[in-house]
Protein backbone atom coordinates (compact mmCIF):
# COMPACT_ATOMS: atom_id res chain seq x y z
CA UNK A 1 0.00 0.00 0.00
CA UNK A 2 3.01 2.80 0.48
CA UNK A 3 4.39 1.79 -2.80
CA UNK A 4 0.97 2.45 -4.58
CA UNK A 5 0.76 6.39 -2.40
CA UNK A 6 4.29 6.77 -3.32
CA UNK A 7 3.89 6.43 -6.88
CA UNK A 8 0.99 8.07 -7.02
CA UNK A 9 2.63 11.13 -5.01
CA UNK A 10 5.97 10.65 -7.58
CA UNK A 11 3.26 10.70 -10.77
CA UNK A 12 1.24 13.81 -9.36
CA UNK A 13 5.03 15.47 -8.79
CA UNK A 14 5.81 14.62 -12.73
CA UNK A 15 2.84 15.97 -14.03
CA UNK A 16 2.98 19.23 -11.72
CA UNK A 17 6.09 19.34 -12.93
CA UNK A 18 5.37 18.95 -16.89
CA UNK A 19 2.09 21.48 -16.08
CA UNK A 20 4.74 24.18 -14.96
CA UNK A 21 7.63 23.00 -17.38
CA UNK A 22 5.53 24.30 -20.27
CA UNK A 23 4.62 27.91 -18.65
CA UNK A 24 7.93 28.88 -16.76
CA UNK A 25 10.45 26.18 -16.30
CA UNK A 26 13.22 25.68 -18.55
CA UNK A 27 14.29 22.30 -20.09
CA UNK A 28 17.70 22.07 -19.61
CA UNK A 29 18.50 18.69 -21.40
CA UNK A 30 17.35 15.46 -22.73
CA UNK A 31 18.25 12.05 -24.09
CA UNK A 32 17.10 8.70 -24.61
CA UNK A 33 17.64 5.64 -22.61
CA UNK A 34 19.60 2.80 -23.89
CA UNK A 35 19.92 -0.89 -21.91
CA UNK A 36 23.01 -1.94 -20.31
CA UNK A 37 24.11 -5.31 -18.54
CA UNK A 38 21.69 -7.12 -20.96
CA UNK A 39 18.76 -5.37 -19.61
CA UNK A 40 16.13 -3.36 -21.68
CA UNK A 41 15.78 -0.20 -20.93
CA UNK A 42 14.03 2.51 -23.35
CA UNK A 43 12.23 5.79 -23.09
CA UNK A 44 12.90 9.17 -22.44
CA UNK A 45 14.61 11.64 -19.93
CA UNK A 46 14.50 15.32 -19.51
CA UNK A 47 16.42 17.59 -16.71
CA UNK A 48 13.93 20.86 -15.95
CA UNK A 49 15.30 23.52 -14.17
CA UNK A 50 12.65 24.98 -12.34
CA UNK A 51 11.61 28.46 -12.00
CA UNK A 52 12.83 28.01 -8.44
CA UNK A 53 16.71 27.49 -8.90
CA UNK A 54 16.12 23.92 -8.99
CA UNK A 55 16.50 20.75 -11.09
CA UNK A 56 13.97 17.57 -11.14
CA UNK A 57 15.07 14.50 -13.41
CA UNK A 58 11.70 13.26 -15.46
CA UNK A 59 11.31 9.90 -16.56
CA UNK A 60 9.27 10.09 -19.30
CA UNK A 61 5.58 8.49 -19.96
CA UNK A 62 7.88 6.16 -22.39
CA UNK A 63 10.74 4.91 -20.05
CA UNK A 64 10.61 1.23 -19.19
CA UNK A 65 13.14 -1.12 -17.56
CA UNK A 66 12.46 -4.86 -18.02
CA UNK A 67 13.20 -5.43 -14.20
CA UNK A 68 16.41 -5.72 -11.49
CA UNK A 69 17.26 -5.38 -8.07
CA UNK A 70 17.55 -2.76 -6.14
CA UNK A 71 17.67 0.27 -9.37
CA UNK A 72 17.83 3.69 -8.28
CA UNK A 73 18.81 6.81 -10.74
CA UNK A 74 21.76 9.15 -10.94
CA UNK A 75 24.13 10.91 -13.11
CA UNK A 76 26.88 9.66 -14.95
CA UNK A 77 30.21 11.63 -16.69
CA UNK A 78 31.61 9.72 -20.15
CA UNK A 79 30.27 6.35 -19.39
CA UNK A 80 30.91 6.40 -15.87
CA UNK A 81 28.38 6.32 -12.92
CA UNK A 82 28.89 8.74 -10.24
CA UNK A 83 27.62 7.42 -6.89
CA UNK A 84 27.53 11.10 -4.73
CA UNK A 85 24.96 11.73 -7.55
CA UNK A 86 22.36 9.09 -6.62
CA UNK A 87 19.02 10.38 -7.03
CA UNK A 88 17.06 7.57 -5.15
CA UNK A 89 15.15 4.39 -5.83
CA UNK A 90 13.36 4.02 -8.71
CA UNK A 91 10.05 4.18 -8.10
CA UNK A 92 8.75 2.37 -10.88
CA UNK A 93 10.10 0.23 -13.58
CA UNK A 94 7.37 1.72 -16.26
CA UNK A 95 5.91 5.35 -17.05
CA UNK A 96 6.02 9.04 -15.91
CA UNK A 97 8.18 9.40 -12.87
CA UNK A 98 10.21 12.70 -11.43
CA UNK A 99 13.56 13.02 -9.06
CA UNK A 100 14.06 15.85 -7.70
CA UNK A 101 17.88 16.76 -7.65
CA UNK A 102 19.19 17.84 -4.60
CA UNK A 103 21.07 21.45 -4.64
CA UNK A 104 24.42 20.50 -3.76
CA UNK A 105 24.20 18.78 -7.42
CA UNK A 106 24.87 20.87 -10.69
CA UNK A 107 23.39 19.44 -13.09
CA UNK A 108 25.46 20.75 -16.11
CA UNK A 109 28.35 18.88 -14.25
CA UNK A 110 26.77 15.20 -16.26
CA UNK A 111 27.00 14.22 -19.65
CA UNK A 112 24.47 10.98 -18.92
CA UNK A 113 21.17 10.17 -16.60
CA UNK A 114 21.40 6.04 -15.02
CA UNK A 115 19.49 3.68 -14.13
CA UNK A 116 22.25 1.82 -11.73
CA UNK A 117 21.62 -1.39 -9.85
CA UNK A 118 22.89 -0.76 -6.62
CA UNK A 119 22.95 -4.23 -5.32
CA UNK A 120 25.08 -5.84 -8.38
CA UNK A 121 27.08 -2.29 -9.26
CA UNK A 122 26.00 -2.30 -12.63
CA UNK A 123 24.27 -0.25 -15.01
CA UNK A 124 20.98 -1.09 -16.16
CA UNK A 125 20.27 2.07 -18.33
CA UNK A 126 22.01 5.04 -20.01
CA UNK A 127 20.94 8.34 -21.60
CA UNK A 128 22.96 10.58 -23.18
CA UNK A 129 22.17 14.30 -22.38
CA UNK A 130 22.05 16.79 -25.42
CA UNK A 131 21.39 20.23 -24.44
CA UNK A 132 18.03 21.74 -25.89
Amino acid sequence: MKQLIFAGFALGIAAATFATAASADTIAASGTFTGLSDHITTGGVTIVETSGGGSVVILNADFSLDGAPDPSVGFGINGEYVAASDLGELTSINGLQAYPVPAGLDVTDFTEVFIWCDEFSVPLGVAALSNT
